[in-house]
């Protein structure tokens, strides 16, 4: 059985259960300044990417002129509900025991900086990961920069790492990187779109992540 030192997470839709918030949002925006609002599935399907980049595929008809101050009306109903969202049942005992085993926690999510770091104060998680990558400090999944950065920051060969994700960005960051991955099918893809990207494997709750990953690290 193959054995990973460091496991990689998305956050939206992953550790945090904020998919519905976020397309909430991106649809109350678009009602804010008069644009089409997206099906729910268009909505969801850009989670994970950088901000700008879901947006223009979220909202085919945002101009650039348009985009500021949709990014804060966006972000304005966003920061409405960021008190209120939690984590997904079980998460934190499955970062407990993965650091029980030595191995590195790292997250490299489509956050900004400052969105990731405000929840990781709010959760009192800024001492759970080694490393954190977010897509304002670099190139947006399913650009391999931020696995590739994490990977260079932990002195880590892509066969002893593992990327773990609610999207096909997540699967085919991973891909890209040479890096394996585990698709969770209770975030913003189904599991046939996950299916596409072709995981490493896939599960469809916390319960089964815990119980397919920690045999699975180096102790």
């Amino acid at each position: 059985m193959k054995r990973y030192s460091a496991v990689v997470f998305d956050w939206d839709g992953t550790v945090m259960d904020s998919t519905h918030s976020i397309v909430v949002s991106i649809q109350d925006a678009c009602a804010d300044i008069g644009l089409p609002v997206p099906p729910v599935e268009q909505a969801r399907w850009v989670i994970g990417l950088s901000l700008e980049s879901a947006l223009y595929r979220a909202v085919p008809d945002l101009t650039a002129a348009q985009l500021p101050l949709f990014v804060e009306r966006f972000r304005t109903h966003y920061l409405q509900k960021d008190g209120e969202l939690h984590l997904f049942d079980g998460i934190t005992d499955v970062f407990s025991e993965i650091r029980l085993r030595r191995a590195d926690l790292a997250v490299a999510t489509g956050k900004s900086r400052k969105g990731l770091d405000r929840a990781l104060d709010r959760l009192q998680l800024r001492d759970c990961f080694r490393v954190t990558r977010c897509a304002d400090e670099t190139a947006s999944k399913p650009d391999p920069a931020m696995l590739l950065e994490i990977m260079d920051a932990l002195s880590l060969p892509p066969e002893r790492v593992l990327m773990i994700g609610d999207t096909t960005h997540d699967i085919e960051m991973a891909s890209r990187a040479g890096v394996d991955s585990v698709a969770v099918t209770y975030g913003a893809h189904d599991r046939a779109t996950l299916l596409s990207a072709s995981p490493t494997a896939m599960v469809s709750d916390v319960a089964q992540l815990r119980s397919w990953l920690l045999p699975r690290l180096e102790e």
